[in-house]
């Protein structure tokens, strides 16, 4: 047992984990192409108008006033959208990633589900306010890339959206080793201490998907991922040991571990196409403040009700067909009363508030509006079920939903949607620009507004302390506006 244990420490040039923390480890702003630089600045703009927005909403206030109690006081990160606040650096990791998951309006990925900027971003801003005079805005467009590049990888070996079947939350399980990447790309560790980072990362992976039902944690889930990679990196720093080869050790590796529930194990993602294939292309921006799979869902309905004539009072029965991961993961029955994250993770929910209101808004959400009469009439009349669309829909996206209506007077109208808007053709830069500006509207400035979008656009050329500076800033509630 002994020699087997040091054969599978030994150094192997074809470990994926160690292609992988060579590849963090010597990648340069230079190696990236300057399409994949310009769009992971517009992207990590989305994630900063979604972490505006989500921090001073009810659970977000909660989790500030819950975690700075127990904190030790002081500290050099801050907490974005909370003038002048500051706390240590794994805490504003949490806090500032669930201010970016906090009204599911941040992005996803098409290869394999995970919130990207809600790890990422908040684990180099911790980092980065510790000596924010070391490092520059390309350092910071770097890292980001780094963990945008191996986010999907990662999730794509075990499963991709596939492990949301199972119930593991997707984006925590795939998180840690994101932003133990991008932590040690920021910090310039080697590749011994990067192959650590990913060691201690990947051990401390979780997630459950139960959280989405009434649980404010399914918002600081990916927060807990970026704590983690963010602890990993900092201990690799210091060069303690993590786990060797951790992604394909073959006894209580991440891979071997995490497909155990009948996945299928795809260790060769994890450095497939390095510095070749560019997974940034595939982060997507969220139009709709709701669960990634439901999007085919609200622009299905919209599309019916664009194309006929449909009162929802005129309604008798609406049939919601998913694919697996959609179906499973917003799929469910719905009871009232419903919580705000659980209504923002049910399709049938969802539908309903679209074919009453028109169109799905952060306001659909406010307690006045949330758990009407009227909704869950409606929903009482929905039934989702899966459909694969077996080929008649590109199995790498699996993104579709045929919504069949079915009226009183016999009319029955149906709509399908494969990959809703943004997903085959992804928002451009001057889309993702007039999101920022419409989500952050009211609740800053519109001075701030544009410091922070030509702060961010003009990043290799931003001093990190005026990055910081632009961010120093109070906000309102998006539901006081």
């Amino acid at each position: 047992m002994a020699s087997k244990i040091l054969a599978d420490n030994a150094p192997d040039p074809n470990s994926v984990t160690t292609k992988l923390s060579e590849w963090v480890s010597n990648v340069t702003l230079d190696d990236i192409p300057e399409n994949i630089k310009e769009r992971a600045k517009y992207l990590i703009l989305d994630g900063l108008g979604c972490a505006l927005v989500g921090a001073h909403l009810p659970w977000s206030e909660e989790a500030v006033e819950a975690i700075t109690k127990f904190e030790t006081p002081g500290g050099t990160a801050p907490i974005i959208g909370w003038k002048g606040k500051k706390t240590g650096l794994i805490s504003s990791a949490i806090i500032n990633s669930s201010f970016i998951q906090g009204f599911e309006l941040d992005d996803y990925h098409s290869y394999a589900p995970l919130h990207s900027n809600s790890i990422i971003l908040p684990t180099l801003i911790s980092l980065l306010s510790r000596e924010p005079e070391k490092f520059t805005g390309k350092d910071l467009l770097l890292a980001t890339i780094v963990g945008y590049e191996v986010g999907p990888r990662v999730g794509r070996s075990i499963g991709g959206s596939s492990i949301l079947s199972v119930g593991w939350h997707s984006g925590a399980v795939f998180g840690p080793p994101v932003a133990s990447a991008s932590a040690a790309k920021l910090l310039n560790l080697n590749a011994r201490q990067v192959e650590d980072a990913f060691g201690m990362a990947c051990t401390q992976a979780a997630g459950l998907m139960s959280a989405q039902f009434e649980s404010s944690v399914k918002r600081m889930q990916h927060g807990f991922a970026a704590r983690n990679g963010l602890f990993a990196a900092l201990m690799a720093e210091s060069n303690y040991k993590g786990i060797s080869k951790v992604f394909e050790r073959k006894y209580g590796g991440y891979i071997p571990v995490f497909t155990l529930g009948g996945l299928k194990p795809k260790p060769e993602e994890i450095a497939l196409g390095l510095g070749e294939i560019w997974r940034t292309e595939g982060v997507l921006v969220k139009i709709h403040a709701c669960m990634g799979g439901i999007h085919s869902t609200c622009e299905s309905v919209g599309n019916l009700l664009k194309d006929h004539d449909i009162k929802y009072q005129d309604i008798e029965k609406v049939t919601i067909e998913l694919t697996e991961a959609p179906f499973h993961h917003g799929g469910w029955k719905a009871e009232a009363p419903i919580q705000v994250i659980g209504a923002q993770m049910n399709n049938a929910y969802i539908a309903a508030t679209i074919f009453i209101d028109g169109s799905l808004e952060m306001k659909s959400f406010d307690e006045s509006k949330l758990n009407r009469p009227e909704v869950w009439d409606l929903v009482s009349k929905i039934e989702c079920k899966q459909n694969n669309f077996e080929g008649e829909v590109d199995p790498q996206f699996k993104l579709c939903t045929q919504i069949t209506v079915e009226l009183k007077n016999g009319e029955k109208f149906t709509n399908r949607v494969v990959n809703p808007k943004g997903v085959l053709v992804p928002f451009s830069k001057d889309d993702i620009v007039g999101k920022f500006r419409h989500l952050t509207n009211g609740i800053i400035s519109t001075e701030e507004q544009e410091r922070i979008i030509e702060s961010v656009v003009n990043l290799e050329n931003t001093s990190i302390e005026e990055f910081l500076k632009v961010l120093d800033l109070d906000v309102k509630s998006p539901f006081a506006v």
